[in-house]
């Protein structure tokens, strides 16, 4: 029965080697382990929400481990899809803002003089926008949504710290002989940032990328705590915190397990992000043995 309920829904997405056994209703289905929705509301569970967590034995095989929220909505379902959400942000906010910061940094770096001058008294009045009132403002005009919020963050603050960084390391590395001697054979600037200077000045950039991915997840998670972050139907840590904080004497878990989750993913990063400077630290290889 259940495989002939699916193959009306969607007989294109099987192959057709298979629609005699979804039309006799031979198919089978193995079930996700959680099998709630982020956006489905529990509304059949005995009680009324939110319910405690581990509260299995009621009557449901399925009764959500870490509890419901207040719309009785799986708490453990947000929390992983809460934590997708967060963590897409954070790589797509530092890899767009290390890209911008690492041009812009080279390019003070390399050419210094007016052209040093002219972008870092740019740099420090574009860094004087306070950029939480500007997304309460624009929060209040618009509804903002997920590209919108990376926008923000990227054009605004994301790629100003890595840009100082890659300006020093250039300014140090152009004085190198190396730099000294493909200038000497002809090789126009451009070639010389990428192919030689900038493989030799990545080493800050890898250094300081988990602990951005680090702020940028906080970063989202203050938004949505605040009310300025992802539209409501987005899973949320930052929403269950907030529901947890005016309930925390009734239902503590909605602020319990978020933290836990939250800092535990900031944990990982930052030992992942420490495992990967130290596999590319040349000074390890230097070492007299």
């Amino acid at each position: 029965m259940i495989g002939r309920q699916i193959w009306r829904r969607g007989p294109a997405a099987f192959p057709r080697g298979l629609r005699p056994r979804f039309e006799a209703g031979e198919a089978s289905i193995v079930m996700p382990l959680i099998p709630f929705s982020p956006q489905e509301q529990l509304l059949d569970l005995p009680g009324h929400p939110p319910h405690k967590p581990f509260g299995g034995g009621e009557g449901s095989r399925s009764w959500p481990v870490l509890g419901t929220d207040h719309s009785g909505v799986d708490v453990l379902s947000q929390l992983l899809y809460g934590f997708r959400v967060s963590f897409f942000f954070a790589i797509v906010v530092a890899f767009a803002g290390y890209t911008i910061g690492i041009a812009v940094g080279a390019t003070m770096g390399y050419f210094g003089g007016w052209t040093d001058i002219v972008l870092q008294r740019g740099i420090e009045i574009w860094a004087s926008i306070p950029f939480l009132y500007t997304i309460i403002i624009l929060a209040s005009v618009m509804k903002p949504n997920f590209w919108l919020l990376v926008l923000l963050l990227v054009v605004l603050r994301a790629w100003i710290h890595i840009t100082y960084t890659i300006r020093g390391e250039f300014y140090r590395e152009k004085a190198r002989d190396y730099v000294q001697a493909a200038r000497a054979i002809g090789l126009k600037d451009r070639a010389i940032m990428l192919r030689h200077i900038l493989p030799n000045s990545l080493v800050p950039v890898v250094t300081y990328l988990p602990f951005e991915i680090v702020a940028y997840i906080n970063v989202l998670v203050s938004l949505d705590y605040l009310g300025f972050g992802l539209p409501p139907e987005v899973p949320s840590w930052g929403r269950l915190l907030l529901q947890g904080a005016e309930t925390i004497t009734a239902h503590p878990h909605l602020v319990t397990f978020p933290v836990i989750a939250l800092a535990v993913t900031l944990f990982c990063v930052v030992m992942i992000g420490e495992a990967v400077r130290e596999a590319f630290d040349p000074r390890v290889y230097a070492r007299l043995r």
